[in-house]
């Protein structure tokens, strides 16, 4: 019997994992030269044209000026893209690189590269190429780096960005199969050898995979734990958004401040407790979203001051922006002063 992880997948199998955008007015295939992409947009195109309407679609890669190889890729899947009757955009990460942080900083200019793309072509969706080898890979990195249960849930099927939706129709299958969708066409494609580059987490994740997935801990079946935990994750937001309309959030008395009974927001469950306390910080600060372990260690000191075992019982910290105060059992939340030599 074949193996179905290594088949080709069907006309009718990209029916089903593109049907969810079917009315989008347009979308954005993001194609680096790479398998998984050159894939997503053979498949995308294919399904479009067995269509009687549907979206737009043009492909973007983005070259970010890392590797002489780029632009020779991208004038690659120019004109693979033209075979398919598929417009085609290359942008180019411009400026200077930074020295550490390298994979993270190339990520989000690539998101915000295709994102202005997508919004100057009308379109809704960014369609990756991300697939289940990724969301192991995701969720192992992650779990190493001792995320909550919001992070663990990996890479959900669509998020927004920049704007517009990131949309992931490949997140449940796996490498393999694009692979063999790509050998069934006689589509070749770019091997990035940054992808083996044993100087960054990733691959070296990948180069263990192997290992893990003799002990059970194959890429299915850490999938499957990332699915599990986000529709956890989803359930306690439901729990949180209820606990915020319970402890009303929202003051009337001054619409740009939180603020919330002391005892009654000690009476919740820590989990909720915690998500109330980052949601009123991430909206009020003005220095991003908070990182989670500080927002537990000052949940752990507000804990302490409400139940009396500090004195005097007030407290006023600062954390991402905004000032975090216990008075006459009450807590507050505002936007804290600018620090000094910073712009706002």
């Amino acid at each position: 019997m074949p193996d179905p992880d290594h088949s080709p997948i069907s006309a009718q199998q990209a029916k089903e994992l593109f049907a969810h955008w079917k009315a989008a007015p347009a979308l954005v295939l993001a194609v680096s030269g790479g398998p998984d992409s050159l894939a997503l947009m053979w498949l995308a195109a294919r399904w479009r044209r067995g269509l009687k309407r549907g979206p737009r679609m043009i492909a973007v890669t983005i070259d970010h000026g890392l590797r002489p190889e780029a632009a020779r890729e991208a004038r690659d899947v120019k004109r693979l893209a033209g075979e398919l009757d598929l417009p085609h955009r290359t942008l180019r990460w411009t400026g200077a690189k930074p020295k550490s942080g390298l994979p993270a900083a190339a990520r989000a200019a690539r998101y915000q590269l295709l994102a202005k793309a997508a919004q100057a072509s009308g379109a809704t969706h960014i369609l990756t190429a991300h697939t289940r080898d990724d969301q192991a890979e995701t969720l192992l990195m992650r779990m190493l780096r001792g995320s909550g249960i919001a992070g663990l849930a990996a890479m959900a099927r669509e998020s927004e960005r920049e704007g517009v939706w990131l949309a992931r129709p490949l997140l449940d299958i796996p490498k393999s199969r694009l692979i063999a969708t790509l050998g069934k066409a006689k589509i070749s494609f770019a091997d990035d050898p940054t992808n083996r580059d044993m100087s960054f987490t990733r691959p070296r994740l990948r180069a263990l995979m192997p290992a893990l997935a003799e002990e059970g801990g194959d890429s299915r079946n850490l999938a499957r734990l990332a699915f599990r935990l986000a529709r956890a994750n989803a359930a306690i937001e439901v729990l949180a958004d209820g606990a915020e309309r319970y402890l009303a959030l929202n003051n009337r008395d001054d619409a740009s401040r939180f603020g919330f009974d002391a005892q009654a927001f000690a009476g919740l469950p820590e989990e909720i407790r915690l998500r109330l306390l980052k949601r009123a910080i991430d909206r009020t600060g003005h220095e991003g979203p908070a990182e989670l372990g500080k927002v537990e260690t000052l949940l752990a000191v507000l804990d302490r001051a409400i139940a009396g075992s500090e004195r005097p019982a007030k407290l006023k910290q600062t954390l991402a922006g905004a000032a975090i105060s216990l008075i006459r059992g009450r807590i507050h939340v505002d936007p804290a002063p600018p620090r000094r030599g910073s712009r706002v």
